[in-house]
């Protein structure tokens, strides 16, 4: 992922609109990530000639049919809920409980950075 954003990034400020093998590599050592030449040949033979625009477009389309865990989060709330009403429970703790487990999850950093 690290070499096709930093590809992506030669390719915005790129005056001839095709980033070469030395373009990405300098964006990769300029933050610290050490290169693997045969992965930033790969990137480079792989996309040269392609419209960034286009390829953001097929990406996202892909990105639609991959599913997420957040309706499966979602059906594991609401099915937590009733059972939790009818063990005697406030509707107001059952919701305060769903907030605060809402909120952790949001505060979760993943473990994901820009270049990993």
């Amino acid at each position: 992922m690290k070499y096709l954003a930093a590809y992506f990034l030669a390719q915005l400020g790129s005056k001839h609109g095709k980033p070469t093998a030395d373009d990405v590599k300098k964006i990769l050592t300029s933050v610290g990530i050490e290169v693997e030449e045969d992965r930033v040949t790969q990137v480079v033979e792989a996309l040269n000639g392609n419209d960034l625009n286009e390829l953001i477009e097929q990406g996202l389309q892909k990105m639609t049919t991959v599913p997420s865990g957040a309706t499966a989060a979602v059906a594991a709330a609401v099915g937590a809920a009733p059972a939790a009403a009818a063990g005697g429970e406030s509707k107001e703790s059952a919701k305060a409980a769903e907030k605060e487990e809402a909120a952790e999850e949001s505060d979760e950093d993943l473990g994901f950075g820009l270049f990993d």
